[in-house]
């Protein structure tokens, strides 16, 4: 019952690794700072490490424990834990890492809904917000536009703002809110159930700290106020976190992230733009790129005024960074592969020197 609080169903009980000798609890990850880990048993909450033989067995970011993700671990005392093994994920929310380092950043496991806030003051921005939906569909997760600020604009203003969005994205489930009035907030609590698991997704500034704050009913975090001179706020969060709410619906907490790459989210942006996924199919060419074929129905679609061009750019600009990424990170892999198997030539020649002697 203690871990069911925490979202442990009948598909975490089918993939639990079997433990023979009954020293591994399931427990989930509540918090991550750089390679120190806060899991949970639904009992208390423990500071954990991963296992010697977990690290040996990592083969990529994506091998390592995230906040959501659920975990075999030993409990040694009331104060530390041994992670043993890492449970598979009902879904994963990821990014490329920011900068030139082509690697994944993992966001958050297991996350129901995702919660993408944007500002309705000059945060605002359609093709940010786009790049937010190609993650959380590749994550195969629910997305849920959640517009702050709203006491800054006129009831018309605000309606003109979701109009921009209906028109693009009919189906995409958008709620309007403020944290100085209050208005809209009951609509956002009444959305989080039970068990269920959510994420705030956002540029700093936009108003994610203030909510949870809002949410919980007390200032437990800290706040800062946004700059004026370019409406961008400084990261309040620093790290990832799980916080379980009154009603024990469980909202993870993300620094903000002003740059969301794409990599390896080819699923993700033709769920995202699916009406030129749509009209791909109808390309003359299988392999078309959709920039000067004879015969694209992209292009056509583009040029009668049924597709604009500010959706169209953004699609093939995040479709090439994403080819360009994927393309990276797979060499990077291949060297990477390359440099392990002369490591251990080397040790094994060693060792065969020293057998020698």
């Amino acid at each position: 019952m203690h871990l069911q609080k925490l979202g442990y169903d009948a598909f975490f009980t089918s993939h639990k690794v079997i433990d023979s000798d009954n020293q591994l609890e399931s427990a989930r990850v509540m918090a991550v700072n750089k390679e120190q880990y806060v899991i949970s048993n639904g009992i208390q909450e423990i500071r954990a490490e991963l296992s010697g033989r977990f690290r040996f067995n990592i083969e990529t970011s994506l091998d390592l424990p995230t906040v959501g993700d659920w975990v075999q671990a030993q409990i040694l005392q009331d104060d530390l834990a041994i992670i043993q093994a890492l449970s598979p994920r009902k879904s994963l929310l990821k990014r490329k890492v920011p900068g030139k380092k082509v690697d994944f950043q993992l966001i958050g496991a297991n996350i129901d809904i995702a919660f993408i806030v944007q500002a309705l003051d000059d945060n605002f921005n359609l093709r940010r917000l786009e790049r937010y939906l190609v993650a959380v569909n590749e994550g195969k997760i629910i997305p849920v536009v959640l517009f702050s600020k709203r006491d800054l604009l006129s009831d018309d203003e605000i309606e003109e703002r979701l109009r921009e969005i209906h028109d693009l994205m009919p189906d995409l489930k958008a709620l309007e809110f403020s944290n100085i009035t209050g208005d809209g907030l009951k609509n956002i609590r009444e959305m989080m159930s039970t068990g269920k698991t959510y994420c705030l997704l956002g540029s700093s500034g936009v108003g994610k700290t203030s909510l949870i704050n809002r949410l919980i009913g007390q200032d437990r975090f800290a706040v800062r106020e946004v700059r004026d001179k370019d409406h961008k706020g400084k990261h309040t969060t620093t790290r990832r976190q799980l916080i379980i709410l009154d009603n024990e619906a469980m909202l993870i907490d993300t620094p903000g992230m002003r740059e969301f790459a794409s990599i390896g989210e080819q699923e993700g942006i033709n769920a995202t733009f699916d009406e030129i996924s749509a009209l791909a199919l109808k390309c003359r060419f299988k392999d078309c790129n959709h920039t000067t074929e004879k015969g694209c129905a992209v292009l056509a679609a583009l040029e009668d005024g049924a597709l604009s061009r500010e959706r169209y750019d953004n699609y093939m600009k995040i479709r090439r960074e994403n080819a360009h990424n994927e393309m990276s990170y797979h060499e990077k892999r291949r060297k990477d592969k390359e440099f392990g198997k002369m490591c251990k030539s080397v040790m094994k020649f060693k060792k065969e020197i020293k057998k020698g002697y």
